[in-house]
């Protein structure tokens, strides 16, 4: 008869020792009662932070300007209620018309370059070349730039002693008024918009070059299409959704278009204030000790109207070709 040893005298055989011996976990699975019950408020408890920020800077301040575009409220007098009458007053506004016309030449004037021009950029930075990546990131570096900045770089530029006229005497052009004509001023604006938001859509572009197959272009090719064809028959169709996208987002920022035009206008908004867009006017209107909140937050109303309308217009052209 075989005498046990010590380790196994002391340790028990698992397969005939009882329920007290044998180990919690030794068939792969935790007793069920070293579960705890999730409580039903844990996914809220951390979306909260990032519900109260949105409800703070976005949701309250959108209901507010709701609420006070049917008041008189003024910067420091508590408003009343005056139903439409803001919204009739702004019919007979002059600058209400003036901005809205050049908030929508903004828009017109824009938004095609913002939708062509990066889509060939992209094409042009998207070649393996030996040199590519420092002009994918010269292309960029407008987007990171400060607006502040790059407008008062424009400004100096296109001033009447600026470096742009300068060049034009040189040549003998003569001085051209960018920021004293109202409508070269309006368009040196565009342009710049332009000039900063080249490169953040073809970043865009440029994802949604990658995902077409070079079998179509190749195919394409071979059946003898050049390239402005190929870039109209394949090109165009497979980044159209891109396309929308590129057309909603510019459409709403130029439509509140601010800071350009404000930076090379001035407050005034240039020229007996003919370059006053909307959102301009909103800061003017509203602002200040005696600014007229109510009568501001109408104007608000009214661009956020159009923006969604915009959105819905672009959005609506996109599945009628889908169609």
């Amino acid at each position: 008869m075989k005498t046990p040893t010590a380790s196994e005298a002391i340790s028990p055989d698992p397969t005939t020792a009882g329920p007290a011996v044998r180990s919690p976990g030794s068939d792969g699975r935790r007793p069920a009662r070293g579960i705890r019950r999730q409580l039903p408020s844990s996914p809220w408890l951390f979306a909260a932070p990032g519900l109260l920020v949105v409800g703070a800077f976005s949701l309250y301040p959108f209901l507010s300007t709701l609420v006070n575009a049917f008041t008189d409220r003024r910067t420091l007098v508590p408003g009343q209620y005056v139903g439409l009458a803001n919204f009739r007053e702004l019919l007979d506004d002059e600058m209400f018309w003036i901005g809205l016309r050049n908030s929508t030449l903004y828009v017109l004037g824009v938004v095609p370059a913002l939708v062509i021009l990066p889509l060939l950029l992209a094409m042009l930075v998207q070649r393996h070349i030996p040199g590519i990546t420092f002009f994918r990131s010269a292309f960029y570096t407008p987007v990171v730039a400060s607006i502040v900045v790059v407008g008062l770089i424009w400004v100096w530029m296109l001033d009447d002693r600026g470096l742009i006229n300068s060049v034009l005497e040189a040549v003998g052009v003569g001085k051209v008024g960018f920021l004293s004509d109202q409508w070269l001023l309006l368009g040196s604006a565009m342009a710049v918009t332009v000039w900063k938001g080249l490169g953040y859509y073809m970043i865009i572009y440029l994802a949604a070059l990658a995902n077409v197959p070079r079998e179509l272009h190749e195919a394409a090719a071979v059946d003898g299409a050049g390239a402005v064809r190929r870039f109209c028959t394949v090109t165009v169709p497979a980044v159209r959704s891109t396309m929308v996208l590129v057309g909603a987002l510019s459409s709403v920022a130029s439509f509140k278009v601010f800071s350009e035009v404000y930076l090379m206008a001035g407050p005034s908004g240039g020229p007996a204030g003919e370059d006053t867009t909307l959102v301009m006017l909103v800061q003017r209107v509203g602002t200040g000790l005696t600014g007229r909140v109510g009568y501001a937050s109408a104007i608000s109303v009214v661009v956020f109207v159009v923006t969604v309308a915009l959105m819905l217009l672009v959005l609506r052209a996109d599945r009628k070709e889908d169609a």
